[in-house]
């Protein structure tokens, strides 16, 4: 989820309280000055806003001289030493223990993994910080899994010409149904592609076969090993 509008945050808080149920959840941001993202989360658990000292000295220690701002004076109030500033402050719960909030994952990265919660964990939205954050993440939620390495996971993957809306209404009967065996359904569009993919994910490979001629029918559908599989084909 990444919140960029003030509109989308608005409506962010019935997701954010869903989510103090979840074992873990991931946010993305952008990690930039105008992004509110922390401040959306803030609200949604009626947090505060506060600079983050150790995040704030890992800036200044790691952050390079660019030609834009050659000789950055860290010491002297600006709108960049501003905008710098509110990228460090986040959501703080001054009933949990500053450690369990914020992680840093990577001697490299002045950016810590805000934590909310305890199970709401706030990335920056770039690709490359994503992901090395990601994998740093790993080993602090990794115990909190039943199946970390989703060996025991079965996932099965069907391809439809319909669109998202167009079975919504079955998936949502479908998930309802299948919710008490533990099985989540999932429905993703492929943006320009004429195909998109409905997911089932569950423990029990047995029941999750049994279901696919049904979900073949009810989304006009055919079960595929990977989402590409119908693209060279002519509708």
């Amino acid at each position: 989820m990444t919140l960029s509008s003030p509109a989308v945050a608005s409506g962010q808080r019935k997701y954010c309280m869903c989510a103090t149920s979840r074992a873990s959840v991931l946010i993305r941001g952008r990690l930039s000055h105008d992004d509110i993202t922390y401040q959306s989360i803030a609200n949604a658990f009626n947090l505060p806003l506060k600079l983050y000292p150790e995040a704030f000295e890992r800036m200044k220690k790691l952050s390079k001289t660019s030609v834009r701002e050659p000789g950055f004076d860290w010491e002297a109030d600006s709108p960049a030493l501003q905008a710098k500033l509110r990228m460090v402050r986040l959501p703080t719960d001054e009933f949990r223990p500053l450690s369990d909030q914020f992680l840093f994952v990577s001697e490299d990265l002045w950016v810590p993994i805000a934590v909310v919660n305890g199970n709401i964990y706030i990335l920056p939205g770039v690709p490359s910080l994503f992901q090395n954050l990601l994998t740093g993440l790993k080993p602090h939620v990794a115990p909190r899994l039943v199946d970390p390495d989703g060996k025991g996971t079965c996932r099965v993957l069907i391809s439809t010409p319909m669109t998202e809306s167009a079975v919504a209404a079955y998936l949502t009967e479908l998930a309802a149904k299948v919710e008490s065996k533990g099985v989540k359904v999932g429905s993703y569009p492929r943006w320009g592609k004429q195909r998109n993919t409905v997911t089932l994910v569950g423990r029990d490979r047995e029941f999750i076969e049994s279901l696919i001629p049904e979900v073949e029918k009810g989304v006009q559908g055919n079960l595929v090993s990977q989402e590409d599989e119908f693209d060279h084909m002519k509708i």
